[in-house]
């Protein structure tokens, strides 16, 4: 029986494009600024001392770091510290109105349905704790944090380590065979599988590749039953391309 579902966001509750299309340009358009004028503040200068060490750049001054960083978020590296970072620039976004956070209506539909069915649910997502809970508490369709009981990012570790899904388990206090993970990445997938995790692989967009996993294109073609999951098989060629559109078309550029 599935007690808890754990979701990725990017290409599962919301669109690729919202992240590569919104997000990650106003994080690079907005991050020099911000840092030359929060540098000295505790929990940004934690940051930037974390890219030194990452960068293994000791001795480099604010303007190399701000290079080393929007050449991160180029390369759409998964370093924690750049993830902290655009949390916070995401964040000052989001208060200003300037996009809000794309989530499907099938996935929220669905979340507010497992949730009153009494399956706690939580995110695990490379974007940081910060970022996840800005999301989904500044979405197209309000705020939907108190249908979540928890966030999981990088600190917990790599998304396709089987063992990244074994400290989620214990830390939530379920079996593993009481727990979906739901993701558009088969690696991913494969990893939580390896942990004894219930998987179901979303496949939202065109010409997906897709692996042994059930299968479903939206969130209620996800059933939960006693035993796990039943996806519903699909041909991916086949989507309507127009369901992929991002959110957050208002933003200010």
């Amino acid at each position: 029986m599935i007690r808890a579902i754990v979701t990725d966001i990017e290409g599962t509750t919301g669109s690729i494009a919202f992240v590569h299309e919104v997000l990650f340009p106003y994080a690079r358009r907005h991050l020099g600024a911000f840092l030359r004028r929060h540098h000295q503040q505790a929990e940004v200068a934690r940051q930037i001392e974390a890219t030194r060490e990452e960068a293994a750049e000791p001795e480099a001054d604010l303007e190399r770091l701000i290079a080393i960083l929007e050449g991160w978020i180029q390369e759409d590296r998964k370093a924690t510290p750049l993830k902290a970072l655009q949390g916070m620039v995401w964040e000052a976004g989001y208060q200003a109105g300037d996009f809000t956070g794309h989530v499907y209506p099938d996935a929220a539909e669905a979340l507010r349905h497992w949730q009153a069915a009494g399956i706690a649910l939580y995110v695990y997502s490379s974007g940081s704790v910060q970022a996840q809970r800005l999301l989904f508490g500044h979405s197209d369709l309000g705020d939907l944090t108190p249908l979540l009981a928890g966030y999981f990012d990088t600190t917990t570790g790599p998304k396709r380590e089987a063992d990244s899904y074994t400290r989620i388990v214990e830390a939530i206090s379920q079996a593993p065979e009481e727990v979906l993970f739901l993701s558009d990445v088969i690696a991913e997938l494969d990893a939580a599988r390896a942990a004894g995790l219930a998987t179901c692989q979303l496949v939202r967009e065109p010409g997906m590749v897709t692996g042994d996993h059930p299968v479903a294109t939206r969130f209620d073609e996800v059933s939960v039953d006693g035993m796990g999951v039943d996806g519903v098989s699909v041909d991916p060629s086949g989507l309507d391309e127009a369901r992929f559109e991002s959110g957050g078309s208002d933003v200010r550029r």
